[in-house]
């Protein structure tokens, strides 16, 4: 095990860096795209880690005009506050203000609102997480392909065929297609070649009632993500995991919440071309029954187990790509929402601080002010929740410090520091810099579509 003769003055810097970070956060750095280093994220060689968020509605109210402020204002607000990347939608598949009206047939007012998009990401320094379909019924998704091959003739069977029928399958190519060689208007850049883009995400959350063991999704995830990198190398690619088990390995099943989706965490994001993989966290709405306690427990065992097979099988970055506490909830208040984010990212900084695989977390989600018709119960408004903002800030400077942390450890003149060493050796005590100690134990949604507007997550 690497020791860090130099450690204190480097954790010394973590702990007096927050104001110069939070200013830094602020300046776009999009000179060079992200990518991966075993089981790193990397930014222009050096070591990046982040705390983000989620704002699915960015292309859809940016369609309008008049309201393309709230976009601005929401990416202003949270580089102020030192986020660093957003997860949001290329997608909108028939119905209202449609990107996709029917199968590669585009609305261009649209695709020019993702245009800016895009450009307003650049200005303001966050990086994108493009997802390119819906699991779910919510701006079309794979329902609304397979309603598109229905009317063209097509004998469907289910909604699930969409991962098998070859014409639906090229229903979705074509879309990948046109949304990552689309030039952007604004910028003059193709979107397979603007760093601003982090990652293309090949679905929100992927689930498929017909094949509980995770086979079927994994078939078809394995094609899409060859014919993504065939399209586009620069950028990261992730499938959009929720992170439930499957058959790969049966004993991790008991970390699911109690039921399968169809996907397996394991050999889902064993895929090659697949850089990252993700999990998603809603222990309020997958385990709605049981108390606060009990929830939390689940919650540090679903997030320990992922991080494990991340660092050690899959050796590949991790990220928390949603979680959140809905105002909906029984015994909600700001205070227990604001302690659940703390504790979650208390735990994020621990595992980070243990390697870097845990890379970053992305809350769900960030609205402007006046948006109260797309609120799902789990919206925040930076400019409305000063004592949450202050959290999500804390933790970004603590991530971002650990970054410099980590680059300044590999730059020693003893040599390079392996990221897969904890940087406290023979101890499970991690002090977040903003925070009470947490101890790290080892072992043992959101509304169905991310456009949560219609509601709670639907599960089994």
């Amino acid at each position: 095990m690497a020791s860090f003769p130099r450690i204190r003055h480097f954790f010394g810097l973590v702990l007096l860096l927050p104001t110069l970070l939070a200013c830094e956060a602020r300046v776009p750095r999009n000179a060079g795209f992200v990518r991966t280093h075993g089981p790193h994220f990397v930014l222009n060689g050096s070591p990046f880690l982040f705390n983000g968020f989620n704002s699915y509605w960015l292309m859809h109210v940016a369609a309008e005009p008049s309201e393309r402020y709230k976009v601005s204002e929401v990416f202003r607000d949270a580089s102020a506050t030192g986020l660093s990347v957003c997860r949001t939608w290329a997608f909108s598949d028939g119905g209202d203000r449609a990107l996709q009206i029917s199968p590669a047939t585009y609305d261009e007012r649209v695709f020019q609102a993702l245009d800016f998009v895009i450009s307003e990401a650049k200005k303001y320094g966050i990086r994108l997480i493009l997802s390119l379909v819906n699991n779910y019924n919510d701006f079309g998704g794979r329902g609304q392909y397979a309603q598109w091959a229905r009317n063209a003739g097509v004998q469907i069977t289910s909604d699930d065929d969409f991962y098998t029928h070859p014409i639906i399958r090229g229903y979705y190519k074509d879309h990948v297609k046109r949304v990552v060689t689309r030039f952007n208007t604004i910028t003059g850049i193709a979107y397979k070649d603007d760093p601003t883009i982090m990652a293309w995400e090949l679905m929100n959350e992927p689930r498929c009632q017909a094949d509980y063991s995770g086979r079927t999704v994994n078939g078809w995830a394995q094609e899409m993500a060859t014919f993504v990198k065939s399209l586009d190398s620069m950028h990261l690619l992730e499938i959009g995991m929720e992170g439930f088990y499957g058959d790969t390995m049966s004993e991790r099943k008991q970390f699911n919440p109690g039921y399968q989706v169809g996907t397996d965490f394991i050999s889902n994001n064993l895929i090659k071309e697949i850089d990252f993989a993700t999990i998603h966290a809603y222990p309020d709405q997958w385990l709605s029954g049981q108390n606060d306690n009990e929830q939390s427990t689940f919650m540090q065992r679903w997030m320990t187990s992922h991080w494990e097979d991340a660092r050690t099988i899959l050796r590949k970055p991790l990220v928390i790509a949603e979680f959140g506490k809905s105002s909906k909830d029984p015994g909600y208040s700001l205070s227990v929402r604001d302690d659940f984010m703390s504790n979650v990212y208390r735990i994020i900084y621990s595992f980070a601080r243990s390697g870097g695989t845990m890379s970053g977390s992305l809350i769900w989600q960030l609205m402007a002010q006046g948006m109260d018709s797309y609120n799902d119960g789990y919206a925040i408004v930076l400019a409305q929740n000063p004592s949450t903002a202050g959290i999500m800030s804390r933790q970004a400077q603590a991530m971002t410090a650990l970054s410099h942390l980590f680059n300044g450890l590999n730059a020693q003149p003893h040599g390079t520091v392996s990221h897969d060493q904890p940087i406290l050796n023979g101890s499970n005590h991690h002090r977040h810099p903003w925070g009470r100690p947490h101890h790290a134990r080892r072992g043992h949604h959101h509304s169905s579509s991310l456009g949560r507007r219609q509601g709670r997550k639907s599960v089994p």
